[in-house]
């Protein structure tokens, strides 16, 4: 397992590798929410950073805006170092404990380090209230949620340079739920109508999911976790688009699992189906989407030229998206010890865990880079997804 022991002090630039890719003009990393499971995606960012590849766009839901802000908020030498400062105030609470690989040993652990987390909540993030949400004032945040998440500013506020964030050069978009209309609103550093002054309550309304914490107001609108509308940002990204791009989709939760074996199993599988959110729907569509436009360019392009510059046939070539999109899903698969607990696990032991197998799935997809590279330099679009080791899956437009 990769050691990821926080420096005390930022460390120097290290050497980077030459990319394995060649990379477009816009490579976004894609975030989506899963509150514990979320250093899985530190550690798919800092083997990516690595490898030389230069994210110019992160877009995250939950936990994923956490880490989205992190990375857009400091510059590319202190990124890893404030993940792994976000990460081990998180797992502050717990020790991180050398367990037996025997898993009914590692589910026991989990599910006690989970009942920890319900009862005394996450250093730096949330904490139980005092009273009781039924002997509160109606109205109140303690009347409409479990836990208290203060703490949680002032550890975003520690590890992010919230200037640099909205200033420099990663652009940012972090979504939420509105509670009133049931909106989805997404807020963007280089937005389309205009920019975004992101600070801490954007990245908390954006993980504030009930019950258990409570809404945060901005400019008078009160908000929740974007994943209970949608689990990822890809739609936004992908509508937004405005030149060929490469996508690197984190999914904390796979669409695909096993058959339930018991109630553990069944808590497990349901948030899996449910959280996914139709990451599979929304790829599969804009492929399909942009087979259409193939095609209509191509029947355009057969016309005569009297033809062509018809009002109609402009109109209709300028609504066709002809910039390609390769997406890679990086997805996190489940232990056979997790339980639908297993995002509220944050001992430190599980949180090593999650960081490692994220540096693992990246050089896993990175054995098969030829097959990506290969699309980018034609100029074509697809998803690739390691549904099995050795095996990138690759679905063409």
């Amino acid at each position: 397992m990769a050691d990821i022991e926080p420096h005390p002090a930022d460390p120097a630039p290290p050497r980077r590798a030459r990319t394995p890719l060649p990379l477009p003009r816009e490579v976004a990393l894609l975030l989506q929410g899963g509150g514990a499971l979320g250093s899985f995606q530190s550690g798919v960012y800092e083997r990516l950073d690595e490898l030389g590849i230069d994210v110019s766009w992160v877009a995250g839901i939950s936990i994923g805006a956490a880490n989205a802000a992190i990375i857009a908020g400091n510059p590319p030498h202190r990124r890893i170092s404030r993940l792994k400062k976000f990460w081990y105030t998180l797992s502050g609470g717990m020790p991180n404990v050398i367990l037996p690989d025997f898993d009914p040993i590692r589910e026991a652990a989990h599910l006690g380090a989970a009942a920890t987390v319900a009862t005394f909540g996450v250093p730096g993030m949330f904490r139980p209230r005092l009273w009781p949400a039924a002997l509160m004032p109606e109205g109140t945040p303690g009347a409409i949620s479990f836990y208290d998440s203060a703490p949680l500013k002032d550890t975003l506020d520690a590890c992010i340079d919230w200037d640099l964030l909205n200033d420099g050069p990663v652009r940012l978009s972090v979504g939420a739920v509105d509670v009133e209309t049931g909106n989805f609103a997404y807020w963007d550093t280089r937005g389309p109508g205009g920019n975004t002054r992101i600070d801490a309550r954007h990245i908390m309304a954006s993980g504030a999911l009930p019950p258990g914490l409570p809404p945060i107001e901005i400019d008078g609108r009160w908000y929740w976790d974007g994943g209970i509308v949608s689990n990822t940002p890809l739609s936004h990204v992908l509508n937004h688009q405005t030149d060929d791009m490469l996508v690197f989709q984190v999914d904390l939760f796979p669409a695909e699992g096993p058959m339930p074996r018991q109630m553990t199993d069944v808590y497990s599988r349901m948030k899996d189906i449910q959280y996914s959110s139709r990451t599979r729907q929304v790829t599969d569509q804009y492929l399909r989407l942009r087979r259409e436009h193939g095609a209509i360019k191509a029947l355009l392009d057969k016309l005569p030229p009297n033809l062509r510059n018809d009002p109609d046939a402009l109109r209709l070539s300028g609504m066709l998206d002809c910039a390609s999109v390769n997406i890679v899903h990086l997805i996190y698969r489940s232990r056979n010890w997790e339980s639908g607990a297993k995002d509220f696990e944050f001992s430190r032991s599980t949180m090593l865990d999650h960081w490692s197998q994220g540096r693992e799935a990246v050089e896993e997809v990175m054995h098969k880079g030829d097959l990506i590279a290969r699309n980018i330099l034609d100029g074509k679009s697809a998803t690739f997804d390691l549904d099995a080791p050795d095996h990138l899956k690759e679905k063409s437009a």
